[in-house]
């Protein structure tokens, strides 16, 4: 067993906050995991019961927390700091082209309602959606 993949792994878990699952999952969904990992494309990626029995030895030992210090410290003298994140999908949606005035438009874009709708086109706009260009073409889209 490879420990310094098997500590990476419990590090991108934690920053993450990820099942055992789920860290088996998104190894192999994720280059950037990878990557990190040292893993190629080939490479058997740990399952997460493996995740779970290397974590479990390190609790016994009483080894996570002053291994996650460490890392902390060298991430500090490094002038980093580690957080935790989430995963999130960018994933463009396009949505049906809403037919506004200018005046709907720029009070939409600042956050507001124009005043002069009624309950129900309320809720057949979509003022979150807005206009994108993405690879020269212009699309309606929600972000």
């Amino acid at each position: 067993m490879d420990v310094v993949l098997m500590f990476k792994v419990l590090v991108l878990q934690s920053l993450y906050n990820l099942a055992d699952e789920a860290i088996e999952y998104r190894i192999r969904d994720r280059l950037s995991f990878m990557r990190f990992l040292g893993l190629e494309m080939c490479d058997n990626v740990p399952d997460g019961t493996r995740v779970w029995r290397f974590r479990e030895r390190l609790e016994a030992l009483e080894l996570i927390k002053p291994r996650f210090d460490r890392f902390g410290d060298h991430l500090a003298q490094a002038g980093l700091q580690a957080r935790n994140g989430q995963i999130s999908d960018a994933s463009i949606v396009r949505v049906p082209i809403q037919r506004n005035s200018r005046d709907e438009n720029r009070r939409i874009n600042v956050g507001e309602v124009p005043e002069d709708w009624d309950e129900h086109k309320r809720r057949q706009k979509d003022t979150d959606a807005r206009w994108n260009k993405k690879h020269g073409k212009r699309s309606f889209i929600f972000l």
